[in-house]
């Protein structure tokens, strides 16, 4: 087995101290004359066993036995995968090796950069380097191996920096029509990239209307920079109509055939092609969903990312990586430009550029106010004596004149928070929400008309009395898209609804008379931008918990509000009055960057991320118990606090569901290993003994309940 305590590197930037090895493996066979020891990372997830094994290299496969390739080999008594880190000439072990069963293909498919990035991350995230692998590199396609040639037709094109596409990009800058033109820093960054160097920014852009023109046209000019300079430039998005918009402007700035797409709804077999293009060096620009930021590219020289806080960035398999540690650490290691943009902006974003690592590339005051829409929050100012229900109105008199005025020139956005026809139900007397006499889950109506049932169980309601106060009367607590567009439809007749919502998202609308209700993330661009938007139910986003409720709020209305023409009508309805509440004030004063900062403040004063690193323990009760106890009882790993455990579910299955908190040393700075590396020895340990009960652990949540 592997060992740290020598210098010696390998692929995986491990090491491993020496011994001589035998010169036949464990049947007796022959094994290959020079470098005769494989280290091995084999597809194993258990905690324990996340190291580099040892096998002996058969003389048979010593041509094709390659670091990076993918191989077979037997461990504990089964044939399971891996992949070859490096060869050595002499071996830890001191008796016969197992030798390698099979090269699966001659493909290097891990490089050296991408290895020593997944041992980072796992290291970072108290994971294991197997489960990285498995998010990095994608299953083998053998006939698109095989179709796609080794090297680029037009190799040396390739190769070679393309002064063409340099002369293009300062034309571009020169004509202001790069995207970048609203932004003082914008053309400097642009001929940084394009003389091959490698600047950082954090860049917050302008509302656009969902024009070409906007934020994706700016982000393609800065990627054909990078072409220009011969180097390579990976770009993550959040959803595919997102892609589709950076892929028009890709289209018109590079071309067509300049740039791969790598999405999670690919086929097996294209998804390995694109993959293979980008590696073997077919194309030097990259554009896809989370799992592009592995991208094997070429010389990399730009890696970039848009809206930093949407959940999509955010990996849903361990260790929970997010693209932005990814794509961070990926430019560190590369000597890489970084460039985030969006809307708004995230605390982790604004912890990095308080600490400066990351400049601001912020638009000029007066082309912000040129494209702003008009803000206004329903119930406040004068508005509560020409309306008495402003304030508590659904859709209050402001709103509908916003809408109506706005159906005159064109289409009309309405954001509702929740999915759904009435997502909760409350008591009609004391508005308590009704929960499940059985499970405790909430009570909701899926379509009109329908009994109300429960939202875990499924139990019709029983009319139970209410917990509060007796009664068995219901109202509608939490109003879905579905029944906002039966109460838009009333109340204006006759013209068009449509509804963009999950598995059912509409990319565009025509620019003609019609309203449109959307979920967050689900808005289609309007073809000229919307003509006026109204964001309901903005108490739902606010309580909706966690440690980001205030600035994803913040995010996702101003993601929507971006899609109105400039000074068009945004009426945000449903909040207290906005004394005191945050995201409202930097929503009206269109200053993502100041609620940021009081959000970071407020961080540092209480110790919070990303301050200081958080990790969350969840699991059985019982597990969550055992950790605790083995977290308090070692000392050895300085100031770590150990929060909790609290119960939080007890009714939807037969076991307690128990989390447990624990925070990094305060004094130590943020990307300390200390808390990643006892929660890997937490893991490890109870990978070895068999431990019962699950036990998920996750470092950096962005759900951290306050």
């Amino acid at each position: 087995m592997a060992d740290d305590s020598t210098d010696q590197p390998t692929l995986a930037g491990l090491s491993v101290p020496t011994a001589a090895v035998p010169t036949t493996d464990t049947s007796g066979a022959a094994v290959a004359g020079e470098d005769a020891v494989a280290l091995v990372a084999v597809d194993s997830h258990l905690a324990h066993l996340d190291r580099p094994f040892e096998y002996a290299v058969p003389a048979g496969l010593d041509r094709v036995a390659r670091a990076g390739v993918r191989v077979r080999v037997r461990f504990a008594g089964r044939v399971v995968d891996g992949y070859l880190l490096a060869r050595r000439a002499e071996a830890e072990h001191t008796g016969r090796l197992a030798p390698l069963l099979k090269v699966v293909s001659d493909e290097v498919v891990l490089t050296p950069s991408i290895a020593r990035l997944c041992r980072e991350l796992a290291d970072h995230y108290a994971g294991s380097m197997a489960d990285v692998l498995r998010l990095a590199i994608p299953p083998r396609h053998a006939r698109a191996e095989k179709s796609l040639p080794l090297r680029p037709e037009a190799e040396s094109e390739s190769e070679q920096p393309a002064p063409h596409l340099a002369r293009d990009v300062d034309d571009t800058v020169a004509e202001e029509t790069s995207g970048w033109e609203a932004y003082p820093a914008g053309p400097a960054l642009l001929r940084r990239l394009a003389a091959g160097e490698s600047p950082r920014a954090a860049w917050l852009a302008v509302p656009d209307a969902g024009a070409l023109q906007g934020w994706p046209r700016a982000l393609a000019t800065a990627v054909a920079a990078v072409h220009a300079s011969g180097r390579s430039s990976v770009v993550v998005l959040p959803d595919h109509r997102d892609l589709d918009r950076l892929a028009a402007a890709l289209d018109a700035v590079l071309g067509p055939d300049s740039y791969v797409r790598l999405t999670a709804d690919l086929g097996p077999e294209q998804r390995y092609a694109a993959w293979l293009r980008s590696l073997r060096g077919h194309v030097k620009v990259v554009i896809g969903s989370r799992s592009a930021a592995f991208a094997p590219v070429p010389d990399l020289g730009l890696v970039a990312w848009w809206d930093d806080g949407d959940d999509n960035l955010q990996e849903p398999r361990a260790p929970y990586p997010h693209v932005r540690e990814v794509l961070r650490r990926r430019a560190a290691l590369a000597g890489a430009g970084l460039l985030v943009g969006g809307h708004s902006r995230t605390s982790q974003i604004q912890h990095w550029i308080q600490r400066g690592d990351l400049p601001e590339v912020r638009p000029a005051p007066p082309a912000l106010a040129a494209r702003v829409p008009r803000i206004t929050v329903a119930g406040e100012g004068h508005q509560g004596e020409r309306d008495a229900a402003a304030a508590s109105a659904r859709l209050p008199s402001v709103a509908w004149r916003a809408v109506k005025d706005g159906l005159v020139n064109g289409p009309v956005l309405i954001q509702v928070p929740r999915r759904g026809y009435l997502v909760s139900l409350s008591c009609e007397h004391c508005r308590t929400p009704l929960r499940c006499a059985t499970c405790s889950g909430p009570l909701r109506m899926v379509a009109p008309g329908a009994d109300p049932t429960c939202g875990w169980c499924g139990r019709g309601d029983d009319g139970h009395p209410c917990r509060e106060c007796g009664g068995t009367r219901r109202r509608s607590g939490v109003v879905g898209e579905e029944r906002t567009a039966e109460e838009v439809g009333r109340a204006f007749p006759g013209a068009r609804v449509l509804v963009s919502r999950a598995a059912q998202v509409l990319a565009t609308v025509p620019d003609e008379p019609a309203v449109v209700i959307a979920t967050p993330g689900a808005e289609p661009v309007a073809e000229r931008g919307y003509t006026a938007a109204l964001l309901l139910d903005g108490w739902a986003v606010l309580d909706r918990g966690g440690l980001e409720a205030g600035v994803e709020a913040l995010r996702r209305w101003l993601s929507a509000a971006a899609l109105t023409r400039p000074a068009a009508r945004v009426v945000l309805s449903g909040v207290p009055p906005h004394a005191g509440q945050r995201p409202v004030e930097a929503l009206v004063r269109w200053d993502p960057a100041w609620l940021a900062r009081r959000e970071l403040e407020d961080r540092v004063e209480l110790g919070l991320p990303p301050v200081r690193r958080t990790a969350t323990l969840t699991g059985d009760s019982a597990a969550v118990t055992r950790a605790a106890e083995i977290l308090r009882a070692d000392t050895s790993h300085g100031d770590i606090e150990v929060l909790g455990p609290l119960v939080t579910e007890a009714g939807r299955s037969a076991k307690e569901i128990a989390r447990l908190v624990v925070r990094g040393d305060v004094g130590g700075p943020v990307d300390d290993p200390g808390l990643p590396r006892v929660l890997r020895d937490l893991r490890a340990a109870r990978s070895l003994r068999k431990a019962a009960g699950d036990l998920e652990v996750r470092l950096d949540a962005q759900d951290l309940d306050l």
